[in-house]
């Protein structure tokens, strides 16, 4: 039995602009087939057991020609699998996508085509620049900026120098010369203006103006390579105006995120939306523990006056454990619930559980300050926290009342991001490194070896409080800037206000 094809629009770059369908062909493909321009971060979006084979392609430097990756799909739709083409932008836009099927079709192999929106379009959006406006222009037109045969030019210069529209050359940074050289020789006004965008919607996006006669120098000295896609036409002067990607807060910095990859997906969405090109090294791996002693202690829980959660982690292995137990909140009776702090405030929520006290200050000195007048020494206590947790908290309450701990996890480190860290060093790609607790903090340093923690001390490190930029500070790290308050909005704030 013949599977099927589905060639699929990646979109230019930027994460979001996948389409639904797209994200749906992505995750239910046996087989991925993928080029340089699909964002890389959608394969990891795939099935576990998916088979992943890269066809990228770049000027000079094909992995596969095209005859070949046309095998390839053949091949693996006749063995009876589901097989996505992942292709950057459009697979109809110069992606080839039409010859794909054409193949295919000649061969009785069932496929589909997903549109995606092409860099042509999407691409100049994020540079600040309308393909058409009425004020401008009538038309637009997208061109291939290298031919087939590059001896047989089959393009009417002479058409597009004198319609009087928005001209886009995709994949043509390399003919950059002989594209403005025929438009001039062809009547096109010297002055017009022509912009190159490079690496298009991404957060490492750049954009070189000017005209004609100037955009080459332009180019230069912003340094451009491919894949970069050139405008030509008056639509180029509303980009000061229409700029929004490029002029959010943190446009342009390469930041580093820490966390254990569960927690760091709130952190990378909103630094990513606030224009950062985001790193994920998780450093730490939570553990979930279990075992009788776990168990005995959630089926006591009326036992407890107070209950007091230490962060996220622990609110969520509390309750996962708990509803195994077929139990739920009402277990907890009529004890008093402390929330070390917002997140773990709002991740109790989730569970039907408002705090009853927070700290203004995230700390266990702070919580222990907050409930030494409440307690007295009939009160018993129960602190649900990781087992690197300190015991601040548990001495001072002990001094009052009886307290016990519940230990539900172990944080450990994470040895597979060993590799990928020290490549991101080696490029010097990273401007910030953010660091959420002590142990994302010296988990990092017990990754690297000494060369690589003096190019961490080079790099600005910020803190989401005091205790990690204690933990910092005795790893020979500088606490470049620390949050206030002590939050992921808080640290956030410490990144935009560099």
């Amino acid at each position: 039995m013949s599977g099927k094809v589905y060639l699929v629009g990646a979109g230019p770059g930027d994460y979001k602009l996948l389409t639904l369908k797209a994200l749906d062909c992505i995750k239910e493909a046996e087989v991925i087939v993928y080029d340089r321009l699909a964002n890389p971060q959608y394969l990891e979006l795939a099935r576990p057991d998916a088979e992943l084979i890269y066809v990228g392609k770049a000027s000079s430097n094909h992995t596969m020609t095209q005859d070949e990756i046309n095998e390839v799909l053949a091949v693996k739709a006749k063995e009876g699998k589901v097989v996505t083409r992942l292709k950057g932008g459009d697979p109809y836009v110069f992606g080839r996508g039409g010859e794909e099927g054409e193949y295919l079709l000649e061969r009785n192999i069932a496929f589909e085509v997903v549109p995606g929106i092409t860099s042509a379009i999407g691409g100049l959006c994020y540079a600040g620049i309308p393909i058409t406006h009425r004020d401008y222009t009538p038309s637009f037109h997208v061109v291939t900026g290298h031919l087939k045969d590059e001896t047989n030019d089959t393009i009417n210069w002479n058409a597009l120098a004198t319609m009087n529209g928005t001209i886009v050359f995709l994949m043509g940074l390399s003919n950059l010369h002989k594209i403005c050289t025929n438009l001039m020789t062809e009547g096109m006004n010297p002055n017009t203006p022509a912009a190159v965008i490079n690496w298009a919607t991404r957060p490492n996006q750049k954009v070189a103006t000017g005209t004609l006669v100037t955009i080459e120098e332009e180019v230069k000295k912003a340094g451009l390579t491919s894949p970069s896609l050139i405008v030509v036409g008056e639509v180029v002067r509303l980009r000061e105006k229409l700029n929004f990607f490029e002029n959010r807060p943190l446009f342009g910095q390469n930041i580093m995120v820490t966390r254990s990859r569960t927690q760091s997906s709130s952190l990378k969405a909103k630094l990513i939306e606030l224009g950062a090109n985001v790193f994920e090294i998780p450093t730490i791996e939570i553990q979930p523990r279990q075992g009788e002693e776990i168990d005995a202690k959630l089926q006591t829980l009326k036992d407890y006056n107070y209950i007091v959660f230490g962060s996220q982690n622990a609110v969520s292995l509390f309750f996962e454990r708990l509803y195994a137990l077929g139990k739920d909140a009402r277990s907890l009776g009529e004890a008093k619930v402390v929330a070390v702090g917002s997140a773990t405030a709002k991740c109790l929520e989730t569970y039907g559980i408002r705090p009853d006290f927070m700290p203004e200050r995230f700390t266990q000195e702070s919580i222990a300050e907050l409930l030494e007048d409440k307690l007295t020494k009939e009160d018993k206590v129960l602190i649900a926290q990781g087992s690197l947790a300190r015991d601040v908290l548990y001495t001072k309450i002990n001094e009052i009342c009886e307290v016990e701990t519940l230990l539900l996890y172990d944080t450990v480190l994470n040895e597979s991001s060993k590799v990928r860290l020290k490549q991101l060093l080696n490029s010097e790609r990273v401007d910030v490194i953010t660091f959420t607790s002590s142990s994302t903090a010296k988990n990092l340093m017990a990754l690297l070896d000494e060369e690589d923690k003096e190019k961490v001390r080079a790099i600005k490190c910020i803190s989401i409080g005091e205790i990690t930029s204690k933990a910092m500070r005795d790893l020979g790290l500088t606490v470049y800037k620390e949050a206030n308050p002590f939050t992921i909005e808080g640290l956030i704030n410490c990144l935009c206000e560099q």
